[in-house]
């Protein structure tokens, strides 16, 4: 009993010194100064899409519609 006690401590300890090491890892990256840029980039050109199928949805729902009068 004392053995497995000892080993759940042991794994418990070695889990979270991975935790920790990997956590410190991802902190310390830096985000180069591009990635800002690409993400304004990418969402503009989401937008522009989504703007450009609302419009195409306007005018093939138009053609498709009788006019009201």
């Amino acid at each position: 009993m004392k053995a497995v006690l000892v080993s759940l401590v042991v794994l418990a300890v070695v889990v979270l010194a991975v935790l920790v090491v990997v956590s410190r890892r991802d902190r310390r990256r830096v985000s180069s100064g591009e990635d800002p840029a690409a993400l304004q980039d990418g969402r503009a050109d989401q937008q522009r899409h989504e703007t450009e199928r609302h419009v195409a949805s306007g005018i093939t729902t138009r053609h498709h519609n009788p006019p009201s009068m």
